[in-house]
């Protein structure tokens, strides 16, 4: 009998981080239900469809399956839900991505002098991301296995584009972290995941509106691949349960793991698009004592961010130490919120 496919979701999938999720969690084979607004080209600013990135999904020997959700809409939510449990009967992976980001919130700014709408990453993106795993958990819990990811980044701990963007990942983080001690008994991980700055054609538009003062971002830039690898590997990883709750830098795991952005990156920014190619990377079933400090990796990480603890050898963020802005010269003190709220 044959093996059947791991069965995910991607919120959020029409183009960036969660279409670059999808199209490596598909070249592992799985299935990947693509979520998002966008279904025809012409619809959105940017480019990208849900289909066209069920279709990348496929084409890199998963399956692809698209379904338009509002993820404002609770009913929408449900329904996806409702589908994947009539025609899978599970779900292994959930990733929430979705997130409202707008324009106005990226740009020289202050808050107030900005739409009161840029505050909408609380209703797309934290909470839609709380009504998914309440939805995604009646089909994860029978397996007694799972993966909830929130993608995050280090903005959750320092500015960055400013509160509205800043809570939202904060609250992610802290999401993550209680919705860990829920699941801990049915063997379900909850994480959060910082990305570095991504290879999307946002950040490309950011980066050619100032290239003299913002160009050297794209050396340092990560594929939105890279944290679909980083997913699956985590999944598949026996000793899951020990970060459960915890917020992990992608491109640390990525090094933990043997995992090397290179050759999607090469694909990534040559003309003509992207490729099904995986990245190349080591197997591994555990979580390794020490990290592969491969030189693309390393420089990643080390934008991302410096204010990470070692936990069995990854670097896990810890919220009770004060952090220093990477944008703006002022100690910034938290408060004691541990990342690790399951002991």
């Amino acid at each position: 009998m044959s093996r059947r496919r791991p069965v995910a979701v991607v919120t959020g999938a029409s183009r960036g981080a969660g279409l670059g999720i999808a199209h490596a969690l598909g070249g592992h084979g799985c299935t990947v239900y693509v979520t998002g607004r966008t279904e025809r080209t012409g619809q959105s600013s940017l480019t990208g469809t849900i289909h066209q990135t069920a279709a990348l999904v496929t084409s890199a020997g998963g399956n692809g399956i698209a379904v338009r959700v509002d993820h404002s809409d609770d009913k929408q939510t449900k329904a996806l839900f409702d589908q994947i449990h009539h025609e899978q009967g599970r779900l292994d992976i959930l990733v929430n991505n979705a997130a409202i980001i707008r324009d106005e919130m990226m740009g020289p700014t202050k808050f107030w002098e900005e739409p009161i709408n840029v505050i909408d990453t609380l209703d797309v993106g934290l909470r839609s991301g709380y009504v998914a795993t309440v939805y995604a958990a009646p089909l994860m819990l029978p397996q007694r296995k799972g993966l909830v990811v929130f993608t995050s980044a280090s903005g959750a701990v320092h500015y960055t584009f400013g509160p509205a963007y800043g809570v939202h990942k904060a609250g992610l983080e802290k999401m993550a972290a209680d919705m860990a001690v829920d699941f801990k008994d049915f063997g379900i991980a909850t994480v959060s995941i910082w990305m570095g700055a991504l290879l999307t054609e946002r950040l490309k538009k950011i980066v050619a509106s100032n290239p003299e003062k913002r160009g050297h971002v794209l050396d340092t830039a990560e594929t939105p691949e890279l944290t679909g690898h980083v997913i699956w590997a985590l999944y598949n990883d026996l000793n899951l349960m020990e970060v459960t709750g915890r917020t992990l830098i992608g491109a640390e795991m990525a090094d933990a793991y043997g995992i090397n952005d290179d050759r999607d990156r090469e694909v990534l920014e040559k003309p003509g698009g992207r490729s099904a190619r995986r990245v190349s990377r080591k197997a591994k079933t555990d979580l390794p004592p020490t990290a592969t400090d491969n030189e693309p990796n390393r420089k990643r990480r080390e934008r991302t961010c410096g204010y990470a603890s070692r936990v069995n050898g990854i670097n896990v963020i810890d919220h009770s130490r004060p952090h220093q802005s990477s944008t703006r010269a002022a100690l910034i003190q938290p408060g004691a919120r541990l990342v690790n709220n399951s002991q």
